[in-house]
């Protein structure tokens, strides 16, 4: 039996204070929790919509190193400019602050003291990478050396850029510090640890049983996640920047980012409502919703409702609906490489056009699967949906009403069956919608307010009221009046997902507020109901605009080859006959699996003509198991066998690594016998 709640607390993924905001963030988290905030308040009930930017961890102490200032000089300036940008595009926060306020210090602290004090917590101590001359304990990413599969000289403690394998620092080979340079030595360290194995049990019949509505790529990962079997996670860790953990003996240790983070959902409403902040975290008649991307699946579907369950005073989230990525002009988005469309720079190049942006990415939303932003169907929409459909209808029927009855709406007569197919249509609008927004499903949602758009459209354009005005004005009053119903109607259904023009609407109509509950209504606006200026709803986007962005990206692409060129230039030369040492050959993949409790690792079973091979290879990021499944891949034959997470590894399977750090497998283009020699 479905519950009903008294109240619905959204939430939306933190972003990282060390960029700004782009269109991948837009699609897959701020955009569509702010058309369910908008949804839900349009339909009266509360609701509130918590924002904030997480501002602690390596990556921020990465970058104010590289920049010459202090962490929170980073955080402050990409603070305000993703909460300007939010601000400018109508994201709707309630409230958007950050985790290096003292109310969220405060409220971390206390989160942790208490689990602490409850024996939540297990204490382990281990070794880590000291460096002597930094006089730190040094993080994964700060830890460089040699990549003791491909031979990168600069693979990362946690990974090799360059072959994708997923690394611990202590198998790198000549680490040394990338803060100082030099070989740090092994010491003793003391953390606590998150036993999420203990709470297992109780997550697997939440999840696996009660949740099953979750989006399939939700439940699916959670259940992977369930299977392999969970482990204690860290909750703390060595560094100068975060919040201190609040134990006797743990100086210098700070609260770890993942620990800290979700927790800013809590403090921001308590800093918003201090004095209230509990109805909207305790309340069982509460709903919990979280709006994320999928890689942060398992933080708030177990790893965040284990800490919300070992405190034991918290609600458990209702729905995580999270969505897959989305791509750029074929490529995956990537700060890094300035492969996006960045959101404050957009605001500059398409001024007034929030709208647009906001109704090209939910119609292109990663809802089920990973989808693509190109600038050429961003214009194509805008121009051929927003401005030919819906904007052109709105025009229409105004023009024409302001034409034949001096901006009055007109009173209908007797109507025909085109006037009924109409109304039958709209009559059913609000049940679609709702429907479809309850569920989570913003993009079909979206495709069901154009819909009526179309029909719209497609009624002034079949009963042209314009010719019948010579002969037929009764029939003239009654199209009219009919056609300004579903303006009027549109108004409220797009404006949670188009909130700028359906403001410029309103105005448009001289229509008050309209509440959810109306929609589907012939009677929106009264017969005699004087209707304000008619203008253009949307403007075309002509080519030199988009040209000017496309070859923006055609810019970047071509700075960032040349830039991996000169990062992997071409090695020196070497003699003919030690190549001829590398045996390389073909195998054809008979099993494909995951490595269990290694997010980067496949574990391939190889047919290599004479007997089958086992090859452990870091491509899981870029690969499903099944895709390879039946492929033939070219491998290294006669490396020395190695352990990889228990796995004794006969061999080395070759990839091409794009720029973006996209690798590729290498295949013959042709299918030959396995075992079969590369020359």
């Amino acid at each position: 039996m479905e519950k009903h709640f008294k109240r619905t607390t959204v939430t939306s993924a933190l972003p990282y204070a060390n960029g700004p905001v782009h269109i991948g963030h837009l699609a897959g988290v701020y955009v569509p929790a702010d058309i369910y905030v908008r949804y839900l308040r349009a339909k009266g009930e509360d609701v509130l919509f918590i924002g904030g930017s997480d501002e602690h961890g390596v990556p921020i102490t990465i970058r104010a190193k590289k920049e010459g200032c202090t962490p929170q000089d980073v955080v402050d300036r990409y603070h305000k400019l993703i909460k300007d940008s939010f601000e400018e595009f109508g994201i709707s926060f309630d409230v958007y602050s950050r985790t290096t306020s003292k109310v969220h210090e405060q409220t971390a602290s206390d989160f942790f003291r208490k689990l602490y004090d409850k024996g939540e917590f297990i204490e382990r101590t281990s070794e880590q990478y000291y460096d002597e001359e930094a006089g730190q304990f040094l993080a994964d990413r700060y830890i460089v050396g040699e990549c003791p599969h491909c031979h990168n000289l600069n693979a990362y403690g946690d990974q090799c850029e360059v072959c994708g394998t997923s690394l611990s620092p202590t198998e790198l080979i000549n680490p040394h510090s990338a803060i100082s340079g030099s070989k740090p030595v092994m010491r003793e360290t003391k953390h606590w640890y998150l036993p999420l194995d203990r709470h297992e049990g109780w997550l697997r019949k939440w999840i696996l049983e009660e949740h099953k509505e979750w989006r399939p790529n939700v439940y699916g990962q959670c259940k992977s996640w369930l299977d392999l079997g969970l482990q204690p996670r860290a909750v703390s860790r060595d560094l100068d920047w975060g919040i201190p953990v609040p134990v006797e003996g743990a100086e210098g240790k700070v609260l770890y980012v993942w620990f800290d983070a979700p927790i800013g959902y809590i403090s921001n409403t308590k800093e918003l409502l201090p004095d209230s902040w509990e109805r909207w975290w305790k309340d069982p008649e509460t709903r919990l919703i979280h709006f994320i991307g999928k890689d942060n699946i398992v933080f708030h579907c177990i790893v965040f409702p284990a800490m919300l369950k070992a405190e034991g005073s918290y609600i458990l989230p209702d729905n995580v609906p999270a969505n897959e990525f989305l791509n750029l002009e074929g490529d995956k988005i990537s700060t890094s490489r300035n492969w996006a469309v960045w959101l404050h720079e957009y605001l500059r190049d398409f001024p007034g056009k929030q709208d647009v942006l906001r109704y090209v990415l939910t119609a292109n939303a990663p809802e089920t699967k990973d989808n693509d932003f190109t600038w050429r169907d961003f214009q194509a929409r805008n121009n051929n949906e927003l401005v030919a459909v819906y904007g052109n209808f709105v025009n229409r029927a105004l023009v024409l009403s302001n034409k034949y009855f001096d901006g009055k709406v007109p009173a209908p007569g007797a109507l025909e069956d085109i006037d009924r197919e109409v109304i039958n249509e709209l009559s059913t609008i609000r049940d679609r919608v709702e429907r479809l927004l309850d569920a989570f499903k913003f993009r079909d949602a979206q495709k069901e307010a154009m819909t009526l758009a179309r029909v719209g459209n497609k009624y002034l354009a079949d009963t042209e009221p314009w010719k019948l005005a010579k002969t037929d004005m009764a029939r003239v009053a009654t199209i009219l009046n009919i056609s300004l119903q579903l303006v009027a109607n549109l108004a409220i259904v797009f404006e949670p997902f188009l909130p700028f023009s359906t403001g410029k609407l309103k105005l448009m109509l001289n229509l008050a507020d309209t509440g959810w509950s109306r929609l589907g209504g012939l009677d929106l606006l009264p017969v005699g109901h004087v209707l304000g200026e008619p203008e253009l709803l949307f403007e075309k986007i002509d080519d030199d605009k988009i040209n000017e962005q496309v070859s923006r990206l055609e810019e970047i692409k071509k700075a960032n080859a040349e830039a991996n060129y000169k990062a992997n230039p071409v090695r020196e030369n070497v003699a003919f006959d030690d190549f001829l040492k590398l045996d390389i050959r073909v195998g054809t993949v008979l099993e494909c699996t995951k490595v269990p409790k290694a997010d980067k690792l496949l574990q391939f079973k190889i047919d290599d003509g004479i007997a089958t091979r086992t090859i452990v290879s870091g491509i899981a990021k870029h690969y499903a198991p099944e895709e390879l499944v039946g492929k033939q891949v070219c491998f290294i034959a006669n490396l020395p066998p190695r352990k990889l997470k228990g796995i004794e590894s006969a061999g080395m399977i070759l990839s091409a690594e794009d720029h973006d750090g996209t690798l590729s497998v290498i295949t013959p283009m042709r299918q030959v016998k396995p075992g079969s020699e590369v020359k």
